[in-house]
């Protein structure tokens, strides 16, 4: 069976040879720790950490890897044209205040390469809305680049023996990253009380027109893919309520038009702790989720696949961190993804882009272990 075969049927609760091995891309540090230690080559570090390029895909084979679950084509879908990139400001501590493409302010302090402080935000109310905004959210058919996307779908798919999936866009993570958390925050709340909605329509509108464009390409995707990352540990970023009511319809006429052309295997990743978004996301069309971070808060797809049944299907849920450990941590990994794996519907992989001080030889005995579980 191809890994392609191997993804679906499982997903299809139909029978599979053996369990693939996924991943969710390398963080940049992890590669260049790995080049300094001779594992791998620099040049192969300072480029395979872009998913689904050739160089990924080298480091895969090297690894026992088989495929990327973010192997994905999409379009430009977010703000376009997008806002001018800029250091505006350079600190005293080295830290650069930067203008981005979302048209927000972030604070990058040297030396850290997680997620920037957010200093401020151009997105605060109805007159910035529809000055800068409201015409960077609407379609047009230079989103739209045919040619790029088949020869994405053709070096992803590695000729039928990898799946691919249809980047569906972000309903409310996109609005996360344009307004930041924070705005986000007040502009639910502001004076005028339909500005959020039009905002989250006016958005998704220009997505659903990009989704049905790229669907009449006549590429044959293997799933749709949301990214959202609209929780953190502790919850959602905003009130379970208020999202189902913002953004249920939207995720129901996306799925809706995928399911008319065949797809139906919808998967959406959200970090942090998920479980009070998933009644709008399972009611409305999606039935993946993916990573399912282990986190602080432990292992939810069991609870999840109680509650909803066969309707949840599940990739991830491998606890990244075991990779920093050793063999023994990384055994009771597999010895828990194989009793999630009899449940069906379930496919491992590394709750994340794999971290820095990740051990090179650990992933490989990973990989080796996974495609040893049958099903």
């Amino acid at each position: 069976m191809t890994t392609r075969e191997r993804c679906m049927n499982i997903l299809h609760y139909k029978d599979a040879d053996r369990m693939p091995a996924l991943h969710f891309g390398y963080w940049a540090q992890l590669l260049s720790e790995w080049a300094e230690q001779g594992k791998i080559s620099r040049e192969l570090a300072n480029t395979a950490m872009v998913d689904g390029s050739v160089a990924q895909q080298e480091l895969d084979k090297i690894l026992g890897f088989e495929s990327n679950w973010n192997n994905n084509v999409g379009c430009i879908e977010g703000l376009y044209p997008p806002f001018e990139e800029k250091v505006l400001e350079v600190l005293p501590d080295g830290s650069r205040r930067v203008a981005t493409s979302y048209g927000t302010i972030e604070r990058i302090k040297p030396g850290i390469v997680s997620i920037p402080s957010e200093d401020d935000y151009l997105l605060k109310d109805r007159e910035s809305f529809e000055e800068l905004f409201r015409h960077r959210m609407q379609y047009s058919d230079e989103r739209i680049n045919a040619a790029a996307a088949a020869e994405k779908f053709k070096l992803l798919s590695e000729g039928g023996e990898r799946p691919v999936g249809l980047y569906l866009g972000r309903v409310m993570g996109g609005i996360r990253d344009i307004a930041t958390v924070v705005g986000m925050s007040y502009l639910m709340y502001d004076e005028d009380e339909e500005l959020f909605a039009d905002i989250v329509d006016t958005y998704a509108e220009m997505q659903y027109k990009c989704i049905d464009k790229m669907l009449s390409l006549g590429l044959s995707y293997d799933f749709g893919h949301y990214w959202e990352d609209i929780c953190f540990k502790s919850g959602p970023l905003l009130s379970p309520a208020l999202f189902d009511e913002l953004c249920a319809r939207h995720y129901k006429r996306r799925n809706d038009l995928c399911n008319k052309h065949g797809i139906d295997i919808i998967s959406l990743d959200c970090d942090g702790v998920i479980d009070k978004l998933i009644p709008t996301w399972i009611d409305n069309g999606v039935n993946v989720m993916f990573p399912l971070e282990i986190g602080t808060w432990g292992d939810q797809f069991e609870d999840a696949r109680k509650k909803y049944g066969e309707r949840i299907l599940a990739i991830g849920g491998m606890d990244k961190t075991a990779f920093r450990k050793d063999k023994a941590a990384v055994d009771v990994e597999l010895e828990r993804i194989k009793r999630l794996a009899s449940m069906g519907g379930f496919i491992p992989c590394p709750d994340h882009r794999i971290m820095p001080g990740s051990s090179f030889e650990l992933v490989q005995y990973y990989t080796e272990e996974v495609k040893k579980i049958r099903l």
